[in-house]
Protein backbone atom coordinates (compact mmCIF):
# COMPACT_ATOMS: atom_id res chain seq x y z
CA UNK A 1 0.00 0.00 0.00
CA UNK A 2 1.56 2.88 -0.91
CA UNK A 3 1.51 5.98 1.53
CA UNK A 4 0.20 9.08 -0.41
CA UNK A 5 1.49 12.74 1.38
CA UNK A 6 -1.39 15.24 0.04
CA UNK A 7 -1.23 18.96 -0.02
CA UNK A 8 -4.23 21.39 -0.61
CA UNK A 9 -6.83 18.52 0.45
CA UNK A 10 -9.68 20.08 0.97
CA UNK A 11 -9.91 22.50 -1.72
CA UNK A 12 -11.82 21.83 -5.03
CA UNK A 13 -9.13 19.62 -6.57
CA UNK A 14 -7.57 18.14 -3.44
CA UNK A 15 -10.82 16.79 -1.99
CA UNK A 16 -11.84 14.62 -5.07
CA UNK A 17 -7.82 13.47 -5.88
CA UNK A 18 -8.12 12.24 -1.78
CA UNK A 19 -10.89 9.70 -2.44
CA UNK A 20 -9.68 8.93 -6.01
CA UNK A 21 -5.90 7.47 -4.25
CA UNK A 22 -8.09 6.31 -1.42
CA UNK A 23 -10.17 4.10 -4.40
CA UNK A 24 -6.83 3.18 -5.47
CA UNK A 25 -6.08 1.61 -2.39
CA UNK A 26 -3.71 3.93 -1.14
CA UNK A 27 -2.90 5.14 2.42
CA UNK A 28 -3.54 8.85 1.98
CA UNK A 29 -2.07 11.68 4.23
CA UNK A 30 -3.92 15.13 3.97
CA UNK A 31 -1.98 18.65 5.01
CA UNK A 32 -4.95 20.64 6.74
CA UNK A 33 -5.12 23.69 8.68
CA UNK A 34 -6.13 22.96 12.25
CA UNK A 35 -9.98 23.27 12.97
CA UNK A 36 -10.33 21.92 9.35
CA UNK A 37 -11.09 18.53 9.77
CA UNK A 38 -14.58 19.01 8.44
CA UNK A 39 -13.82 20.16 5.04
CA UNK A 40 -12.53 16.83 4.18
CA UNK A 41 -16.29 15.56 4.52
CA UNK A 42 -15.51 12.40 6.91
CA UNK A 43 -12.90 10.89 4.03
CA UNK A 44 -10.69 8.06 5.98
CA UNK A 45 -7.20 9.99 5.52
CA UNK A 46 -4.81 10.39 7.94
CA UNK A 47 -4.43 14.35 8.29
CA UNK A 48 -1.61 16.55 8.96
CA UNK A 49 -2.00 19.84 10.99
CA UNK A 50 -0.07 22.94 9.28
CA UNK A 51 -1.27 27.05 9.81
CA UNK A 52 0.74 27.02 6.79
CA UNK A 53 2.57 24.67 4.31
CA UNK A 54 4.24 27.79 2.17
CA UNK A 55 5.72 28.93 5.31
CA UNK A 56 7.63 25.89 6.32
CA UNK A 57 11.15 24.46 6.33
CA UNK A 58 12.76 21.77 4.32
CA UNK A 59 13.67 20.44 7.77
CA UNK A 60 10.00 20.43 8.79
CA UNK A 61 8.78 18.91 5.87
CA UNK A 62 11.61 15.86 6.10
CA UNK A 63 10.19 15.18 9.00
CA UNK A 64 6.44 15.38 7.32
CA UNK A 65 7.60 12.88 4.67
CA UNK A 66 9.23 10.64 6.53
CA UNK A 67 7.80 7.09 5.30
CA UNK A 68 6.18 8.43 2.78
CA UNK A 69 6.28 7.23 -0.71
CA UNK A 70 4.34 9.79 -3.73
CA UNK A 71 3.73 13.52 -2.58
CA UNK A 72 1.20 14.79 -4.69
CA UNK A 73 1.26 18.84 -4.16
CA UNK A 74 -1.69 20.33 -5.42
CA UNK A 75 -2.13 23.74 -2.66
CA UNK A 76 -1.33 26.85 -3.92
CA UNK A 77 -2.67 30.12 -3.76
CA UNK A 78 -6.58 30.58 -5.84
CA UNK A 79 -9.07 32.88 -5.12
CA UNK A 80 -10.53 33.95 -7.79
CA UNK A 81 -10.26 36.96 -9.33
CA UNK A 82 -7.28 37.82 -7.23
CA UNK A 83 -4.94 34.82 -7.88
CA UNK A 84 -3.42 35.62 -11.28
CA UNK A 85 -1.49 38.78 -10.45
CA UNK A 86 -0.63 37.89 -7.13
CA UNK A 87 2.54 38.17 -5.03
CA UNK A 88 1.00 35.19 -2.87
CA UNK A 89 2.50 33.30 -6.01
CA UNK A 90 5.98 34.04 -4.99
CA UNK A 91 5.25 32.31 -1.51
CA UNK A 92 4.04 29.31 -2.98
CA UNK A 93 7.23 28.82 -5.65
CA UNK A 94 9.35 29.41 -2.43
CA UNK A 95 7.48 27.15 0.18
CA UNK A 96 6.84 24.37 -2.91
CA UNK A 97 11.11 24.38 -3.11
CA UNK A 98 11.10 23.57 0.92
CA UNK A 99 8.62 20.99 0.77
CA UNK A 100 10.62 19.42 -2.53
CA UNK A 101 14.15 19.62 -0.25
CA UNK A 102 12.65 17.83 2.31
CA UNK A 103 11.12 15.37 0.63
CA UNK A 104 14.51 14.56 -1.22
CA UNK A 105 15.73 14.36 2.07
CA UNK A 106 13.21 11.87 3.82
CA UNK A 107 13.58 9.60 0.91
CA UNK A 108 10.64 10.21 -1.04
CA UNK A 109 10.04 8.08 -4.30
CA UNK A 110 7.94 10.30 -6.26
CA UNK A 111 7.30 13.77 -6.22
CA UNK A 112 3.89 15.07 -8.19
CA UNK A 113 3.60 18.75 -8.74
CA UNK A 114 0.25 20.05 -10.20
CA UNK A 115 0.72 23.09 -12.93
CA UNK A 116 -1.90 24.98 -14.95
CA UNK A 117 -2.43 25.21 -18.91
CA UNK A 118 -2.08 28.87 -18.72
CA UNK A 119 2.11 28.02 -18.83
CA UNK A 120 1.73 27.75 -22.50
CA UNK A 121 1.55 30.21 -25.05
CA UNK A 122 -1.72 30.06 -25.89
CA UNK A 123 -1.80 31.20 -29.21
CA UNK A 124 -0.80 27.95 -30.58
CA UNK A 125 -4.91 26.58 -29.27
CA UNK A 126 -4.26 23.03 -29.31
CA UNK A 127 -1.42 22.42 -26.79
CA UNK A 128 0.92 19.59 -26.35
CA UNK A 129 3.45 19.05 -24.10
CA UNK A 130 5.80 17.95 -26.94
CA UNK A 131 5.20 20.78 -29.20
CA UNK A 132 3.83 24.06 -27.76
CA UNK A 133 6.10 26.30 -26.02
CA UNK A 134 5.93 27.45 -22.39
CA UNK A 135 5.10 31.64 -22.43
CA UNK A 136 3.50 32.36 -19.35
CA UNK A 137 1.86 35.90 -19.41
CA UNK A 138 0.80 36.30 -15.80
CA UNK A 139 2.90 35.92 -12.30
CA UNK A 140 0.53 32.78 -11.50
CA UNK A 141 1.80 31.19 -14.82
CA UNK A 142 5.33 32.11 -14.40
CA UNK A 143 5.41 31.10 -11.01
CA UNK A 144 3.89 27.82 -11.80
CA UNK A 145 6.36 27.45 -14.72
CA UNK A 146 9.70 28.22 -12.78
CA UNK A 147 8.26 25.70 -10.32
CA UNK A 148 8.46 23.12 -13.09
CA UNK A 149 11.65 24.15 -14.63
CA UNK A 150 13.41 24.31 -10.86
CA UNK A 151 11.72 20.87 -9.78
CA UNK A 152 12.44 18.93 -12.50
CA UNK A 153 16.27 19.81 -12.21
CA UNK A 154 16.62 18.88 -9.02
CA UNK A 155 14.96 15.66 -8.86
CA UNK A 156 16.47 14.57 -11.64
CA UNK A 157 19.67 15.30 -9.13
CA UNK A 158 18.55 13.66 -6.44
CA UNK A 159 17.23 10.39 -8.83
CA UNK A 160 13.68 10.73 -7.69
CA UNK A 161 10.40 10.17 -9.94
CA UNK A 162 8.88 13.44 -10.84
CA UNK A 163 5.55 14.19 -12.99
CA UNK A 164 4.29 17.90 -13.67
CA UNK A 165 0.39 17.79 -14.05
CA UNK A 166 -1.04 20.82 -15.75
CA UNK A 167 -4.43 21.55 -15.52
CA UNK A 168 -6.71 22.81 -17.45
CA UNK A 169 -10.74 24.54 -17.26
CA UNK A 170 -12.33 22.45 -14.54
CA UNK A 171 -16.39 22.35 -13.33
CA UNK A 172 -18.22 20.56 -10.86
CA UNK A 173 -19.07 19.84 -7.20
CA UNK A 174 -17.65 22.51 -4.68
CA UNK A 175 -16.89 25.16 -7.15
CA UNK A 176 -16.23 28.76 -6.14
CA UNK A 177 -19.57 30.64 -7.16
CA UNK A 178 -17.78 32.83 -9.09
CA UNK A 179 -16.98 30.76 -11.62
CA UNK A 180 -18.71 30.14 -14.93
CA UNK A 181 -20.33 26.95 -14.56
CA UNK A 182 -21.59 27.91 -10.97
CA UNK A 183 -23.15 31.17 -12.11
CA UNK A 184 -25.02 29.31 -15.03
CA UNK A 185 -26.59 26.99 -12.89
CA UNK A 186 -27.72 29.58 -9.91
CA UNK A 187 -29.10 31.99 -13.30
CA UNK A 188 -31.31 29.55 -13.91
CA UNK A 189 -32.23 28.02 -10.81
CA UNK A 190 -33.72 31.22 -9.67
CA UNK A 191 -35.07 31.97 -13.03
CA UNK A 192 -32.43 34.59 -13.48
CA UNK A 193 -30.85 35.52 -16.75
CA UNK A 194 -27.42 34.82 -17.25
CA UNK A 195 -25.41 38.09 -18.90
CA UNK A 196 -22.53 36.25 -21.01
CA UNK A 197 -20.24 37.58 -23.52
CA UNK A 198 -20.74 36.58 -27.32
CA UNK A 199 -19.90 32.51 -26.20
CA UNK A 200 -17.57 31.75 -29.41
CA UNK A 201 -14.27 30.58 -27.43
CA UNK A 202 -13.56 27.58 -27.56
CA UNK A 203 -12.09 25.71 -23.77
CA UNK A 204 -11.10 22.30 -22.63
CA UNK A 205 -13.73 21.92 -19.57
CA UNK A 206 -13.64 18.70 -17.69
CA UNK A 207 -15.48 17.57 -14.56
CA UNK A 208 -13.18 17.58 -11.65
CA UNK A 209 -13.77 14.34 -10.96
CA UNK A 210 -12.96 12.65 -13.76
CA UNK A 211 -9.57 15.24 -13.85
CA UNK A 212 -8.77 13.99 -10.38
CA UNK A 213 -8.93 10.32 -11.47
CA UNK A 214 -6.67 11.04 -14.45
CA UNK A 215 -4.06 12.87 -12.10
CA UNK A 216 -4.22 10.43 -9.44
CA UNK A 217 -3.68 7.25 -12.35
CA UNK A 218 -0.76 9.09 -13.56
CA UNK A 219 0.75 10.04 -10.39
CA UNK A 220 0.76 6.33 -9.02
CA UNK A 221 1.88 5.27 -12.64
CA UNK A 222 5.13 5.62 -13.73
CA UNK A 223 4.87 8.43 -16.27
CA UNK A 224 7.63 11.44 -15.59
CA UNK A 225 8.12 14.75 -16.79
CA UNK A 226 4.89 17.27 -17.95
CA UNK A 227 1.87 15.76 -18.87
CA UNK A 228 -2.31 17.46 -19.28
CA UNK A 229 -4.70 16.69 -17.57
CA UNK A 230 -7.61 17.67 -19.89
CA UNK A 231 -10.15 16.06 -21.61
CA UNK A 232 -8.74 16.69 -25.24
CA UNK A 233 -12.29 18.00 -26.80
CA UNK A 234 -12.95 21.32 -27.07
CA UNK A 235 -16.65 23.50 -26.56
CA UNK A 236 -17.38 26.73 -27.31
CA UNK A 237 -18.92 29.19 -23.86
CA UNK A 238 -22.37 28.97 -25.89
CA UNK A 239 -22.40 24.75 -26.38
CA UNK A 240 -21.61 25.03 -22.49
CA UNK A 241 -23.89 27.21 -21.25
CA UNK A 242 -26.54 25.73 -23.45
CA UNK A 243 -25.92 22.28 -21.95
CA UNK A 244 -26.49 23.58 -18.60
CA UNK A 245 -29.30 26.07 -19.46
CA UNK A 246 -31.09 22.36 -21.22
CA UNK A 247 -31.37 21.05 -17.70
CA UNK A 248 -33.60 23.26 -16.67
CA UNK A 249 -35.30 23.74 -20.44
CA UNK A 250 -34.50 27.95 -20.00
CA UNK A 251 -32.33 28.72 -22.50
CA UNK A 252 -34.51 31.87 -22.70
CA UNK A 253 -32.13 32.84 -19.74
CA UNK A 254 -29.20 32.87 -21.74
CA UNK A 255 -28.16 36.46 -22.88
CA UNK A 256 -25.50 36.10 -24.99
CA UNK A 257 -23.36 39.64 -26.16
CA UNK A 258 -24.70 41.11 -22.90
CA UNK A 259 -20.64 41.34 -21.88
CA UNK A 260 -18.05 42.11 -23.83
CA UNK A 261 -15.47 39.46 -25.57
CA UNK A 262 -11.86 39.92 -23.66
CA UNK A 263 -9.98 40.57 -27.07
CA UNK A 264 -6.83 39.58 -25.29
CA UNK A 265 -8.32 36.12 -24.51
CA UNK A 266 -6.98 33.02 -26.73
CA UNK A 267 -9.84 31.79 -28.99
CA UNK A 268 -9.21 28.51 -28.50
CA UNK A 269 -7.40 26.55 -25.80
CA UNK A 270 -7.33 22.50 -25.78
CA UNK A 271 -5.77 20.21 -24.27
CA UNK A 272 -3.99 16.84 -26.35
CA UNK A 273 -2.99 14.00 -24.10
CA UNK A 274 0.17 12.39 -25.16
CA UNK A 275 1.38 8.98 -25.09
CA UNK A 276 3.77 8.00 -22.77
CA UNK A 277 5.40 6.50 -24.89
CA UNK A 278 6.03 8.85 -27.26
CA UNK A 279 8.42 10.89 -25.64
CA UNK A 280 10.33 10.87 -22.51
CA UNK A 281 10.92 13.01 -19.46
CA UNK A 282 10.78 16.57 -19.69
Amino acid sequence: MKRVLLTGATGFVGLPTARALLDAGCEVICTLRPGTLDKLEGIAAETLDCDDIFAQSSGWWASACQGIDTVIHLAWYAEPGKYLPSEKNLDCLAGTLALAKGAAQAGVRRFVGVGTCFEYDLSDGHLSVDNTAIAPLTPYAAAKAATNTMLQSWFRQQSISYLWARLFYLYGAREDSRRLVPYLHAQMQAGQPADLTSGTAVRDYMDVDDAAKLLVQEALGDRVGATNICSGQGVTIRELAEQIADQYDRRDLLNFGARPDNLTDPPIVVGLRDQPAQRGAR
